[in-house]
C-alpha cells in the first residue's frame, strides 16, 4: 500500500494495492484475481497525464518490469516491445538497430502504451499520432484471457484498443511500425503571428512536420519546422553551450523564474512574454530524428488541448486571442499549435478527419479554470475533441456527438469488461 500521484500533481491516490508482473502470464493472472474478486484495477504508466486516466480505485498495475524491446526485425522494421517501455528508452533501443519512430510527440517521459492509450502525437500534416504506428498489440482482459489483436486478427478489438483510454484491459506488449533512423534538420525562428496564420497551411504542407508556439500578449510567434535531410547530409547538432543556453536555462531555469515572477506580479506578464518571444533566436541544426522530436520540459504547468478540423484553426487562435486580450487575463505559458493527418482509429483524437490541435497552458501556481472554460467554449463551436491525458469537462453525452465510433467502443467494452474492472471516476465520465 502506498501513495501515488502524477507528474503534475493533478491526481493522487493513496491505500492502494500495487501489482508489478514480470511477464504476460504473470500479469493475465493477476488481472483474472482482482476481477474475480471485484475489485478496480488500472494499469499505470509515467502518469504523465493531467487527466484521471489512470487513477485506481484499488488495483494498480505497474508496468516498469514490462519495458524493453522483445523483437526486432530490421528488414520490416516491426519492433515488438513491453507495454511499459518508457519513449526514451524505446528511441534509444531503436537507434541501436538503426530504426526509429516516424513520428513523435515533444516530450519522451511517457510508456508506449500509455502513450497511445491517450492518443498522444507530435505533428506532420501527413503522418498521424503515435497509435498509428500500432500494427499488433496483446491486451489482458478481465477474464484473464490475452487477446492478439491486429487488423486481421480481433480487427474490432484493435480498432479499439490503440486508443482506448485504458478501459479495454491491460496493454501487455505492441508491435509497432518503425523506420529506418533518419536524421531532421530543424529550423526554428520567431514570425510574426499574423504571418504564421495567414500562411498556416502552406507551413504545415511545406514542411514534414511543422508547429508554432504563441505567446500571448504577443505579436510574435516561435515557429519550428523539423524536415529530413538529403541522403548524404550528415548531423550537425546544437553546440553544447548553446544547447545549454537554450533549451536548460532558458526553456526550463529562467522560465520557472518568469513564472513564478508572474505568480507575485501578474501586471508584469505581457512585458515577460514580450521579452521572452524576442529572446528566443533563430537557430539551424541537424540531429537524430528522436533528438529533434523530443524536448526536456520541467516546468509544472496545466494543460488543456482541443482537436479540431484543420480547416478552423486559424480562427480559433483568433478568437482564443481576442478572449484573452478582453478578459485581463494573464497567461505566460506559450499556446502550441501542431497538425495530423486523418485516421481510423476509433477514438483518436484525428479519427476520421485532417486535424490541428491547439494545447494551452497555465503555470501550476496559477488559477486555469476561467481561461480552460473559454477555450472550451471556444472550440465547442468546431465539433472540437479532447485529447485523452489533457484537462476537459467533458461527459459521454458530449462525446458520443463528436466520435462517430463511440458507440461501437462501447460495444466492444460492453463485451470485453462487463463488469467494469478497468473502470475509475475518469472512465465514468467520459464512457457514462
Amino acid at each position: 500500500m502506498s501513495t501515488w500521484r502524477n507528474w503534475a500533481g493533478t491526481e493522487s491516490a493513496t491505500g492502494v494495492e500495487i501489482l508489478r508482473p514480470s511477464s504476460t502470464d504473470e500479469l493475465a493472472a493477476m488481472v483474472k484475481a482482482a476481477a474475480e474478486q471485484g475489485k478496480k484495477l488500472k494499469a499505470v504508466g509515467a502518469g504523465h497525464s493531467f487527466t484521471g486516466c489512470s487513477v485506481p480505485e484499488q488495483v494498480m498495475v505497474r508496468m516498469d518490469r514490462l519495458s524493453s524491446i522483445v523483437n526486432a526485425d530490421k528488414e520490416s522494421g516491426r519492433v515488438t516491445v513491453g507495454a511499459g517501455t518508457g519513449l526514451r528508452k524505446l528511441n534509444a533501443g531503436l537507434a541501436a538497430f538503426d530504426l526509429a519512430m516516424a513520428n513523435l510527440g515533444d516530450i519522451d517521459k511517457q510508456t508506449i502504451s500509455g502513450a497511445i492509450s491517450t492518443g498522444t502525437h507530435g505533428t506532420g500534416a501527413r503522418l498521424g499520432g503515435l497509435a498509428t504506428q500500432v500494427v499488433a498489440l496483446d491486451l489482458v482482459t478481465a477474464d484473464g484471457s490475452v487477446l492478439h489483436c491486429s487488423a486481421d486478427e480481433n480487427p474490432d478489438v484493435f480498432a479499439a484498443a490503440r486508443v482506448s483510454v485504458g478501459a479495454l484491459g491491460v496493454i501487455s506488449s505492441l508491435t509497432l511500425q518503425t523506420v529506418p533512423a533518419f536524421l531532421l534538420r530543424a529550423q526554428e525562428m520567431p514570425l510574426p503571428l499574423t504571418e504564421v496564420l495567414d500562411g498556416f497551411d502552406e507551413l504545415a504542407d511545406g514542411n514534414d512536420h511543422f508547429e508554432f508556439y504563441w505567446f500571448p500578449h504577443t505579436d510574435l510567434a516561435l515557429t519550428k519546422r523539423n524536415n529530413r535531410v538529403a541522403a548524404g547530409v550528415g548531423a550537425s547538432p546544437v553546440g553544447r553551450v548553446r544547447g545549454w543556453i537554450d533549451d536548460e536555462l532558458l526553456s526550463n531555469k529562467v522560465f520557472e523564474f518568469t513564472n513564478r515572477v508572474a505568480v507575485r506580479q501578474p501586471g508584469l506578464v505581457p512585458r515577460i512574454n514580450r521579452i521572452a518571444s524576442r529572446a528566443l533566436s533563430a537557430r539551424e541544426y541537424v540531429d537524430a530524428s528522436y533528438t529533434v522530436f523530443c524536448s526536456e520540459r520541467n516546468v509544472i504547468f496545466r494543460e488543456s488541448e482541443y482537436a479540431v478540423p484543420r480547416e478552423n484553426v486559424v480562427d480559433v487562435i483568433r478568437r482564443l486571442r481576442e478572449w484573452i486580450d478582453a478578459s485581463g487575463a494573464r497567461i505566460p505559458f506559450p499556446i502550441e499549435v501542431r497538425v495530423a493527418a486523418a485516421d481510423d482509429i476509433w477514438l483518436s483524437t484525428a479519427q476520421g478527419r485532417d486535424t490541428a490541435y491547439v494545447a494551452i497552458h497555465q503555470y501550476h501556481r496559477l488559477a486555469h479554470t476561467a481561461y480552460f472554460d473559454a477555450f472550451e467554449r471556444i472550440v465547442s463551436d468546431y465539433n472540437a475533441r479532447p485529447h485523452w491525458g489533457k484537462l476537459h469537462t467533458l461527459t459521454a453525452a458530449d462525446l458520443r456527438t463528436r466520435y462517430p465510433h463511440f458507440e461501437d467502443y462501447l460495444a466492444v467494452r460492453a463485451r470485453l469488461d462487463p463488469t467494469h474492472t478497468f473502470t475509475n471516476p475518469y472512465t465514468r465520465q467520459i464512457f457514462g
